[in-house]
């Protein structure tokens, strides 16, 4: 392939021949990508919203050997970060909990811990935003695999349930929201999934043991990754957290420890610049042989003078029979500071009247400050771009 008329681009080492995207309207197979990309891309900053857009962007970058931003939202510090010669990715963190940071990787980082390799026949459905890590790393994934990639862009979780079953898709990742609207999205008609990937927040045991029940044939893991540490480790025994003793021991060559109660990491494939030890801001608590995650410790609130997390109430409504998904928010309020409120999509046939009184139950053996004082049920729960539950506090 040649670009403007003179150098030919070869097709990247990370993309086998056989791989092929289906967006929008025209299938494109990896030799239209590369052709695509030796026609000129879009410059060394892209915002992407689109999966096409994102491998050009990167086939053209590495062509030149030039640095390239694939941004989720506009950027005004991008143009400047991305000055310089060789090949490296900026990619925005998600912005869950505060203002988006852009963050470099290196191409070989980015792919360190890939698996899935030589496996055309997969068919991959893609639910994270394309320029993000997590949807950089499924399409990267599918490149090297020669798979198939399904991709939706702006599609909501019933587009890609759809999607799913149209495409006979065997292997999906997803945040736990996107798993648990999915679920109730495909009812009873099953895609046949081989491989079943959650990540992006922490998996609870009643959607572990539903995404079991439902796909009996499918590798279930659930993944714990950062824009900024990279992918630190999986988990594929179907349970929720991880085991305590790798809090001793390490597990492929990331090392983890606890410093007040939250987790700090230490990875070879983090981000250059950021292979010391890392604070994650995620808490954790030690059950047994087993360290479960227990929310963001940015994301305690004060009821009333007690700190209280909102992310382990919302575990609490999870664990109730009948309950499909669950939100738990902090809401400013006057005299306490805040108080917690539920908004509960209840699982199909479930009697309304019956599930108020379990989550009432539920909620009597939290102490005092943590039981929401209201509780709403609803068809669905709105999902940010990520995939994810929005964690800010709400007005």
């Amino acid at each position: 392939m040649r670009r403007d008329g003179g150098a030919v681009i070869a097709p990247p080492a990370w993309i086998d021949p056989r791989f092929r995207l289906i967006e929008g309207g025209h299938p494109l197979d990896a030799a239209a990508l590369v052709g695509m990309a030796a026609e000129g891309g879009d410059g060394p900053v892209v915002v992407a919203h689109a999966a096409a857009a994102v491998l050009v962007a990167l086939v053209a970058a590495e062509s030149v050997d030039r640095p390239v931003a694939l941004l989720r939202r506009p950027d005004a510090d991008a143009a400047e970060l991305v000055a310089g010669a060789g090949f490296t990715v900026m990619l925005q963190t998600s912005g869950t909990t505060g203002a988006p940071k852009l963050v470099r990787h290196d191409i070989a980082r980015l792919r360190a811990r890939l698996r899935g390799t030589g496996d055309p026949a997969a068919r991959w459905l893609l639910t994270y935003e394309p320029a993000s890590f997590a949807g950089l790393q499924v399409m990267l994934t599918a490149l090297a695999a020669g798979a198939t990639l399904i991709a939706r862009p702006g599609e909501g979780v019933a587009g890609l349930a759809a999607a799913a079953l149209e495409h006979g898709v065997t292997h999906i990742s997803g945040t736990p929201s996107f798993w648990r609207g999915f679920l109730m999205a495909v009812g009873d008609r099953c895609p046949p999934l081989r491989s079943i990937t959650l990540g992006g927040e922490a998996a609870d045991q009643p959607l572990l043991d539903r995404l079991a029940e439902c796909f009996p044939e499918a590798r279930l893991r659930h993944i714990y990754a950062s824009t900024e540490a990279g992918v630190l480790f999986a988990v594929a025994d179907g349970r929720a957290g991880f085991p305590a003793h790798w809090l001793e021991t390490g597990v492929d060559g990331v090392d983890l420890r606890l410093v007040d109660g939250a987790l700090e990491v230490r990875s070879p494939r983090a981000a250059p610049g950021r292979e010391g030890w890392q604070r994650t801001g995620d808490l954790i608590e030690l059950a047994g042989d087993r360290a479960l995650f227990a929310g963001r410790a940015d994301g305690r609130v004060k009821v009333g003078g007690t700190m209280v997390s909102p992310e382990a109430v919302e575990r609490r409504l999870l664990a109730v029979p009948g309950v499909a998904d669950a939100e738990v928010r902090a809401v400013p309020n006057p005299l306490t500071g805040h108080i917690l409120t539920a908004t509960v999509v209840p699982a199909p046939g479930t009697d309304p009247d019956a599930l108020r009184v379990a989550l009432r139950e539920a909620a009597a053996g939290l102490e005092p400050a943590a039981r929401p004082r209201a509780v709403t049920l609803s068809d669905s729960i709105p999902l940010g771009p990520a995939g994810k539950k929005r964690r800010e506090v709400a007005a």
